[in-house]
């Protein structure tokens, strides 16, 4: 649902960082988003031609599989052995996430893309105010970390050290799940610092977002092997250059991380549904023509 929150976290809360400041109060159209992490299952049919097909969901649309973008044969496998059915799809890079939600956009008629960093912390807070988006006060004790997300959220203290499948930890108050741990989460524009700072209060957040994607990266939600302060609805990470530390290629791959197993995406959907045209020109301007 659409609605008004408080982006950010307050200054006492533990593991803030200087970047999640100063809050904000914005307000959010209302859209979609996916239950779950999109999975190895769905993503291996975009990466691998092989099991695609020219047949598109919107009778009397045309489309043409060997026209689409896929990634290059990895240099390694991305999930580091971690991955399969059922688990969350890792290990790619930001434009490889974005010309996936091109593809499935494209594939089925429905408007996909990576959601912005507000629409990820007004999702994962569902209509709460905590660090957890639980509704319940949190004050950094490692024992009371355990006793709210050890049945939300895969982290080092519960995921055994490795991915684990997706939807299997309880939803939040608004049906999703794994927002906080398992695989961090991809977000649609580039890493700012100050990018609350430059939020006007009491402003909307259109469903028709920004489309820079330069600069590196941001991922939220905290990962399968993060510590109990990362798995917070107002953590932000930026894509370091250690997510490629062991790729020998130059350039280095502009589809695959060899570093990060840790990372993958979920998708969002507006709430109105968006034309062929609306789609084709969105995508377009995001990342170029095919």
């Amino acid at each position: 649902p659409g609605g008004s929150f408080m982006i950010g976290s307050p200054l006492d809360e533990p593991g803030r960082d200087e970047d999640e400041g100063p809050r904000r109060t914005l307000t959010i159209e209302p859209f979609w988003m996916g239950t779950t992490e999109v999975t190895h299952d769905v993503f291996s049919i975009f990466r691998d031609r092989s099991r695609d097909s020219d047949v598109r969901a919107e009778p009397g649309r045309s489309f043409d599989a060997d026209a689409i973008a896929r990634p290059s044969p990895p240099y390694e496998d991305p999930a580091h052995g971690m991955g399969g059915p059922g688990k969350p799809a890792t290990g790619m890079t930001r434009i490889a996430a974005l010309h996936f939600a091109r593809w499935l956009s494209e594939k089925t008629g429905r408007m996909y893309r990576l959601p912005t960093e507000v629409e990820w912390e007004y999702a994962c807070r569902a209509g709460h105010d905590d660090a957890f988006g639980l509704g319940v006060a949190y004050d950094g004790d490692p024992e009371a970390v355990m006793s709210l997300l050890s049945d939300r959220a895969w982290f080092d203290a519960t995921s055994d050290g490795s991915l684990r499948d997706a939807g299997t930890r309880a939803p939040n108050d608004w049906g999703i799940r794994d927002l906080l741990g398992n695989a961090a989460e991809w977000t649609l524009q580039p890493y700012d610092p100050e990018r609350y700072s430059s939020l006007v209060d009491g402003s909307s957040e259109s469903a028709s977002p920004g489309t820079s994607t330069r600069g590196r990266g941001v991922v939220r939600g905290g990962a399968f092997d993060d510590d109990l302060h990362r798995p917070r609805c107002a953590d932000r990470f930026e894509e370091t250059s250690a997510w490629k530390r062991r790729d020998p290629q130059v350039p280095k791959s502009r589809w695959w991380n060899t570093d990060s197993p840790h990372v993958g995406m979920r998708l969002v959907s507006p709430a109105r549904p968006w034309s062929t045209d609306e789609i084709t020109a969105y995508w377009d301007e995001v990342l170029g023509a095919n």
